[in-house]
């Protein structure tokens, strides 16, 4: 049997009718994905990870509905999830428009006003395939305070020992991410109560629609920083990110931001390092001495 056919009969199996595979999907670097067809009609998205960690799908599917139940932005339908699949109503990509980047800007901004009561996650999370550490005694309040230290000892110093001992990071590098720690209560800007955020929001995690309505995809929803999503979105691009930025912050000021960008983009810097390598690895520690010297 092939891995496609193993993959049709995975998603029949789940939406209890058959499917036929109608092409593959590009644009993530972790999983497999592909385009059904149902036999009642539509069309419908799954991917696959073969050995995915466990509980890998069932934090994607419950940080979409995380993310979909606040009324603010939008993300497609879970229709189905299992140990090795998820699958998702199919949305029909459209032109990345200035229309469409400012009104992703203002849901942005208005996903971010949604109170999470804590920082992290309570259930498994992920960010690419690696687990997020949970939250931990004392990390998990709604207090502002208490996100320097939730940040730094599990956000940034987790991963960055995985890209010091994978060989990812120069020790000067190690030393500056460290020494961010250290200073997150002075560097961190205005405190911050938890918000719900996407939590890893890159430009392939945005999907521009036909319907004019940009969806999320692929969350490591929790309570977090909002200048954490926005500072990914710059890190690896966005079509008419200024627009994007310029529309949040009509809505949602955010004084200083600018000046934050560099310690914002840390923690996804360090987990391209422990995924990606060494590349990463001294970028994260540009990034870090940007943070310091900005500070």
């Amino acid at each position: 049997m092939t891995a496609a056919a193993g993959l049709a009969d995975r998603v029949a199996a789940l939406l209890g009718e058959p499917v036929t595979e109608a092409g593959p999907v590009g644009g993530g670097s972790i999983c497999r994905a592909v385009r059904l067809l149902r036999r009642s009609g539509g069309t419908v998205f799954a991917k696959t990870l073969p050995d995915a960690p466990p509980g890998f799908f069932a934090a994607e599917a419950a940080g979409l509905r995380l993310l979909g139940g606040t009324g603010t932005v939008a993300v497609p339908e879970v229709l189905a999830a299992d140990d090795r699949t998820l699958v998702l109503e199919w949305v029909e990509p459209g032109p990345a428009t200035p229309a469409a980047a400012e009104r992703l800007g203002r849901e942005l901004a208005a996903l971010h006003r949604v109170p999470a009561p804590g920082y992290g996650t309570a259930h498994p999370a992920f960010i690419g395939s690696l687990p997020l550490p949970p939250p931990g005694s004392g990390h998990a309040s709604g207090r502002p305070a208490d996100w320097p230290a939730f940040h730094g000892g599990r956000r940034l110093l987790p991963f960055l020992r995985q890209a010091a001992d994978s060989g990812a990071m120069a020790p000067q590098d190690v030393r500056a991410v460290e020494r961010v720690c250290e200073l997150l209560p002075r560097i961190g800007g205005p405190a911050q109560p938890p918000a719900v955020i996407h939590g890893d929001l890159w430009s392939g995690n945005v999907l521009f629609a036909a319907d004019g309505r940009p969806r999320v995809v692929d969350p490591a929803a929790q309570g977090g920083h909002p200048e954490a999503d926005l500072a990914m979105l710059e890190l690896f691009g966005c079509p008419h990110l200024e627009r994007v930025l310029a529309a949040y912050e009509e809505v949602r000021p955010l004084p200083g931001r600018r000046e934050r960008v560099p310690l914002h983009q840390l923690h996804p810097l360090l987990v391209h390092a422990v995924l990606f390598g060494a590349g990463y690895g001294a970028a994260a520690g540009r990034a870090a001495r940007q943070a310091l010297a900005s500070a």
